[in-house]
């Protein structure tokens, strides 16, 4: 005899929700639901047979959280994945949250969007730009740029991030072509470059200055941030201007 609330060795109680409880629930298609949990966005529900599975309150919260920031926020599935690995497994709760504090005492341009942001028609710019669709969508591919397919159809994307094909198309028109091989999805070792490093700065933020007051952490990334920019462009030109002799 099965206890009381458990139900073909899941806990009923804690997770409640068949497939279609979760479209109805999240609003999406189970295709979308699918997908997410593919790409590792959302855990696996815990399976009964091999057609049916049980979800939980935190399923539904993590759907909720990944649409969020793939509709709001325009961040690549690739950047919302590494950023649910360090919430879940790199950063303590505790962490976290002096991240939270820290992040609320910065200014507005280096907080996340609170609002949907302005967007751009992807297939207008690309035509202004030059540019094709492989071009689009190899930066996505990349983990560099988020879209969002509008209810007209219509490929969408922040167009604060319109800076990331116009760049390219500079790359393109200086003679970095297609025909010789180059394409937007070599950009993948910068977003990979980047995003270590991000993560590291963090972790580095927290092992000195954790003891400090969330308001006094947020000055002293503000203050440091374009020193360390300006270390970084220099650093980098002269990594190359060095690369050769050693070669």
């Amino acid at each position: 005899m099965e206890a009381a609330g458990i139900e073909e060795g899941v806990d009923r109680a804690r997770f409640p929700y068949r497939m279609k409880d979760l479209c109805e629930k999240t609003g999406l298609p189970r295709q979308v639901i699918h997908f997410y949990i593919q790409q590792g966005l959302v855990p696996e529900g815990h399976k009964t047979g091999r057609n049916m599975a049980y979800y939980g309150e935190a399923h539904v919260e993590r759907i909720q959280f990944v649409r969020k920031l793939q509709h709001e926020r325009f961040l690549p599935l690739k950047a919302i994945r590494a950023l649910l690995e360090q919430r879940d497994e790199v950063f303590s709760e505790a962490q976290r949250a002096l991240l939270r504090d820290v992040q609320a005492h910065l200014s507005p341009a280096l907080r996340p969007r609170d609002e949907r942001p302005a967007v751009t028609d992807a297939r207008a710019l690309l035509d202004r730009l030059g540019l094709t669709q492989d071009d689009l969508d190899g930066m996505v591919e990349a983990g560099l740029l988020g879209t969002v397919v509008a209810d007209d159809g219509r490929t969408l994307i922040a167009s604060d991030e319109a800076w990331l094909l116009e760049t390219w198309a500079e790359l393109r028109r200086a003679g970095f072509t297609a025909e010789l091989g180059f394409s937007t999805r070599d950009l993948a070792v910068y977003e990979a470059a980047m995003s270590m490093m991000i993560r590291e700065e963090a972790r580095l933020v927290l092992s000195k200055l954790s003891h400090l007051p969330a308001e006094r952490v947020a000055a002293l990334v503000e203050i440091g941030l374009p020193h360390v920019n300006a270390f970084l462009a220099r650093f980098h030109l002269a990594r190359v201007r060095n690369v050769f002799p050693t070669l």
